[in-house]
């Protein structure tokens, strides 16, 4: 896993670590079970505090891309395109149902769709 992070850069550092890291996952170069470096490893690693470190990583867990196991560490979860799969497909259900429940059919709820995209 390489990170750099430009500490003059528009984004905040956190933010840096975060994008690179799901970049990472989305192109597969992080396969899911991938152990991730610890929290303080990475932070020595990149020259940075701790705690923006454990930033990157809370909101990489909060996006469900990696999962921190206590002592175990922090492992990649899934790439972000199985994550975004399992949200559409939940939202397409929901679509489904409440285009049912108001007697919509498929073409109308396919152009509500459509006209949201």
């Amino acid at each position: 896993m390489e990170i750099s992070v430009d500490p003059v850069g528009v984004q905040p550092p956190y933010e840096q670590v975060k994008d690179q890291i799901a970049d990472q996952t989305r192109r597969g170069e992080l396969a899911r079970g991938t152990r991730l470096p610890t929290v303080r490893q990475l932070s020595l690693d990149l020259g940075l505090a701790v705690n923006t470190v454990a930033r990157a990583y809370k909101e990489l867990e909060a996006d469900r891309l990696v999962e921190t196991r206590g002592r175990n560490g922090t492992f990649v979860l899934a790439a972000r395109s199985q994550v975004d799969d399992e949200e559409t497909r939940a939202a397409a259900k929901a679509l489904a149902r409440a285009a049912h429940r108001a007697n919509l059919s498929l073409a109308e709820a396919t152009r509500i769709l459509h006209d949201s995209w």
